[in-house]
């Protein structure tokens, strides 16, 4: 109801990492997810894009990095120049692969900002296009342009699932569900019946494309538990109307071109080893190979000595299934093996049982290779399916580590679940946040930190071009939310960010700590991943929490982005401050470049670019006193204290038993845990020896200044100037405008076009503001969806000229209701 107001319990996953002091997973150890997000395109890939300054004319460009729709390019010739690249959407820009203006007689042109550098086109053109990968021409032309290949796996599609239980069968299934790449399953033939249905990754080695049975010679039957539903006659009815809509329903085979490849194994019938049973992964027991299929297959059964079974719980497997282990594995690794059911004594020895069993152990070469490089540490936290109830996916906390294993408690299940033993590499689980992201139900914990917001129905249109066309696609296709980056297709928008490890690190960053970072982070959510980097920069600091106020957001300064806590630990304290990130990807790669300036690093050092081999700053060869003087800060102002009036951080004391509340914009000194804390700082760093009395010093300072600081933020008002004439604060005279005449207008506004409000704005006191009009595209359509705060925060405009401006966009909007509206 319009007048009701809701007020709904939801779970934050800030609030709760915040509370528990837990950090996540980094997003890069979950492969499968990094590899949904792929939209086909990859850096290096060349294509053919109209020049801006003539769409007459087209010229070469290389994919310089992805985000779901949008791509990153830069025109050949501009070298490591990265002044000149720009974004563009697949959807709407006039982009071809390699060869098309040839095939079309199109022409192709240098254009005129490096014309200068190219003197002879055609044998420019050959150099740079030997052996070039081009653009796929399916995803840049017909019904799949634009499409993030995920999305072609729609409700309705067919897929062949292989029957993991009993032997190598497979049955056709259909898609019921695609919740960012995990597929709720149904065999064909079952219609409404969803006892049997099942969860998958769509890159889940045993799910394939239609045609794959009789292509590798397997037969096409229903499983055993199923079959007895339907009548042979009516299974192969069904097998008939399969083929005959194939076309139709079929998902296209380039899709599974990312699935793990699978080996060939050495396994002999009769190896026995240790395994976790897939349906109750939550103890290691002896197993035994009970059949080899082929030279990638085997089938394994759980041990049972009781007499009145027949055996274990039996699946299929291959070279690189998880939970399978040589012999003694858990005992090396101190861990407990469950013997099996029925065998006397809970004291189980390999040699005796094998001895009994009369069996041999299966070598350790018939294992693969376990690794521990995958980021994942104790205490973190993830997003994890339930093994009992894969219909849910629950807050998961990782309890232990063991080589590429990990020990997760799940919280929240409805009913209490083991501790679950899970590869570093299932596709069972997620990093924090996609659930939200992708629109699925995350199972909060049962004692949840929980955040009350009041459900109320706000549209509230991203930072972009405004264009009529925009505007009502992106009201039509997507709800925008001001506080996320911009969503394409529902998915992820972020980049990979990489940490270049050779580039300087200036005096802030410890060189040695930078280079236990990860290669990268993201893709992602631009807060998320722009939140994890600093926090990870932070963590690599000699003082983090030095760092931190360098970060912090300045209240004078122009306001361009999202307000972000981040946290720092240094001699036993425990720091907060805001700090300010971007929400949109077409703004990450300055604000890294700027947030090293701001570090004094190399402006390189981290950013959505690798530098492979050397770095286009040349920081190596510049000395700390050069590097810093080109790039730095010359800091007159008392190291510690943020530029321009108060800080935003503060310092206060932890009362005991009390939940503290979340503060955005404070700097929280927490009680130290220890008294005996200990100063990490190297001797002789580039902070200097003083520098930790100057911060004590601070904090006693800060706090005083708490009352006038949190007043003041009250009434500034987070904008960025357009420009100095534009946006010079209003006179009292100027807000107070008087009512005006009421407006006549010729025509409709609905039918302006850019050039009519140009036009029409260049006749009132908001001339000045006529080329932002003029430069995002904005006709007499977009021009009645314009309100205060999308003139706020699409124009990044302060109060008094956006008020203004509004005055008279209200103008023509009654004006538009009097004169034209029915």
């Amino acid at each position: 109801d319009a007048g009701s107001s809701v007020e709904e319990m939801e779970f934050n996953w800030d609030e709760y990492l915040e509370d528990t002091g837990a950090t996540a997973a980094p997003h890069g150890s979950f492969k499968h997810v990094d590899t949904s997000l792929q939209n086909g395109f990859a850096p290096g890939m060349k294509l053919e894009v109209a020049v801006k300054s003539d769409q007459n004319t087209y010229w070469v460009a290389t994919i310089i990095t992805t985000c779901g729709q949008l791509l990153l390019l830069r025109y050949d010739g501009y070298g490591e120049d990265r002044k000149a690249d720009f974004w563009c959407d697949i959807l709407t820009a006039d982009l071809h692969p390699i060869g098309w203006c040839q095939q079309n007689k199109k022409i192709l042109k240098v254009p005129e900002g490096i014309k200068d550098k190219i003197p002879d086109q055609e044998e420019f053109l050959q150099r740079v296009l030997k052996g070039a990968c081009s653009a796929p021409a399916n995803l840049l032309e017909g019904l799949h342009r634009g499409k993030n290949p995920l999305d072609l796996i729609a409700p309705g599609s067919r897929l062949e699932l292989q029957n993991i239980r009993d032997s190598l069968e497979a049955w056709i299934v259909n898609v019921v569900e695609n919740v960012g790449g995990r597929l709720k399953l149904r065999y064909e033939g079952l219609e409404d019946l969803d006892k049997f249905d099942q969860w998958l990754f769509y890159l889940d080695p045993f799910l394939h494309q239609v045609g794959w049975a009789a292509q590798h010679g397997y037969s096409l039957q229903p499983p055993s538990a199923i079959r007895s539903l339907r009548s042979e006659a009516d299974w192969q009815e069904i097998l008939k109307k399969v083929k005959e809509e194939e076309e139709e329903s079929s998902v296209p085979t380039d899709l599974f071109k990312d699935k793990p490849v699978i080996g060939v194994h050495s396994f002999s019938e009769g190896m026995k080893l240790e395994a976790v049973d897939p349906m109750a992964p939550f103890v290691i027991s002896p197993a035994t190979v009970l059949k080899v299929y082929n030279d990638k297959y085997f089938l394994i059964e759980m041990d049972d000595l009781r007499p009145e079974r027949a055996g274990g719980q039996r699946y299929v497997c291959h070279i690189n299934s998880a939970g399978i282990f040589p012999v003694q594995w858990s005992l090396k690794n101190g861990l407990h093996l469950s013997p099996p059911p029925g065998y006397p004594g809970q004291d189980f020895d390999w040699a005796d049982y094998l001895k009994q069993c009369g069996a041999e152990a299966a070598p350790q070469s018939c294992f693969p290779l376990l690794t521990s490089d995958h980021g994942f540490k104790e205490n973190m936290k993830l997003e994890a399916v339930n093994p009992v109830d894969p219909e849910e996916v629950c807050i998961a906390t990782v309890i232990k580590l063991k080589d590429s294993y990990l020990w997760l408690q799940l919280e929240g299940s409805k009913k209490p679940v083991p501790e679950c033993i899970v590869s570093v590499e299932s596709m069972n689980i997620f990093p924090v946040g996609w659930c939200e992201t992708n629109g699925y139900q995350l199972r909060p914990p049962r004692k949840a930190i929980v955040n009350k917001q009041k459900k109320i129905a706000v549209v509230q249109p991203e930072k972009q071009i405004l264009s009529s066309r925009t505007v009502h696609d992106g009201l039509k296709n997507q709800e925008l939310n001001s506080s996320d980056s911009v969503v394409i297709n529902g998915k992820y928008c972020c980049p990979k960010i990489y940490f270049n490890h050779r580039c300087f690190s200036g005096p802030y960053l410890n060189k040695g700590r930078i280079a236990e970072l990860p290669q990268s982070v993201g893709p992602g959510n631009c807060v998320l991943v722009l939140k994890e980097v600093l926090t990870l920069l932070i963590n690599a600091a000699y003082k983090p929490s030095r760092v931190l106020r360098e970060l912090q957001l300045d209240e004078e300064a122009a306001w361009h982005g999202h307000g972000e806590t981040l946290k720092a630990k240094y001699k036993g304290k425990s720091y907060r401050a805001t700090v300010e990130v971007v929400r949109t990807a077409d703004r990450v790669a300055d604000f890294c470049r700027k947030t090293c300036i701001k570090l004094e690093c190399c402006p390189n050092l981290f950013g959505p670019q690798m530098v492979l081999d050397k770095c286009s700053e040349n920081c190596s060869v510049l000395t700390k006193t050069k590097y810093t003087h080109y790039y730095g800060k010359r800091k007159n102002k008392r190291i510690g204290r943020p530029p321009g009036g108060h800080s935003n951080m503060e310092v206060a004391m932890k009362k005991p038993n009390k939940r503290r509340k979340r503060r955005k914009h404070f700097f929280v000194h927490k009680k130290k845990r220890s008294s005996t804390s200990v100063d990490n700082t190297p001797a002789g760093s580039p902070q200097g020896s003083g520098a930790e009395d100057e911060d004590d010093q601070d904090e006693s300072e800060l706090s005083h200044s708490l009352a006038q600081d949190r007043d003041k933020r009250k009434r500034k008002l987070r904008t960025f100037s357009f420009s100095d004439d534009e946006n010079k604060p209003p006179s009292p005279k100027d807000i107070k405008m008087e009512v005006a005449e009421k407006l006549q207008l010729d025509s409709n506004p609905l039918e302006w076009s850019v050039a009519d409000v140009v036009r029409f704005l260049k006749s009132t006191d908001c001339a000045p503001l006529a080329r932002i009009f003029l430069d995002q595209e904005i006709d007499g359509q977009a021009l009645l969806l314009l309100t205060l705060p999308t003139v706020q925060e699409c124009m990044d405009l302060k109060l008094g000229p956006a008020i203004k401006l509004c005055h008279h966009i209200e103008r023509v909007k009654l004006a538009f209701y009097q004169q034209f509206a029915n």
